[in-house]
């Protein structure tokens, strides 16, 4: 079944297959199931063809998913540099932007990071 473009896995249950799609998380996919009257613990295998439609057309027509929610957020984040309020200066110096401390953690996000070495000493080269 193919959902906003996205290839929704056959063996899963209904609520957790929906949330492959960007913009779909578990609380929308219960709201989009009870408006398409399906139960959440149906297998996607296991629909019509008649529920397989609507299901496609409440999610393309009434939720912003994917590419075009991906656009969005791309967007806000970059009127958010422009403007160069406190997160967006956070965003472009590649910071965590809401709130979280960076003395012990954020290293990835920081380029910080470091590999778990041994005990330290580096091997003798000839075995004694």
């Amino acid at each position: 079944m193919r959902v906003a473009g996205v290839i929704i896995p056959k063996n899963k249950q209904v609520g957790t297959a929906l949330t492959y799609v960007f913009g779909i998380g578990p609380s929308t996919a219960k709201k989009i199931l009870k408006q398409v009257k399906i139960k959440e613990d149906v297998r996607v295998k296991d629909l019509s063809q008649a529920e397989e439609d609507m299901l496609r057309k409440i999610v393309e027509k009434e939720h912003a998913t994917e590419g075009d929610l991906r656009r969005e957020v791309g967007a806000n984040v970059k009127r958010l540099k422009d403007i160069k309020c406190y997160r967006g200066t956070r965003h472009i110096k590649h910071l965590p932007c809401r709130g979280q401390r960076t003395k012990t953690n954020s290293r990835t996000v920081r380029g910080n990071t470091r590999k778990t070495m041994g005990s330290g000493r580096k091997p003798s080269g000839i075995k004694t």
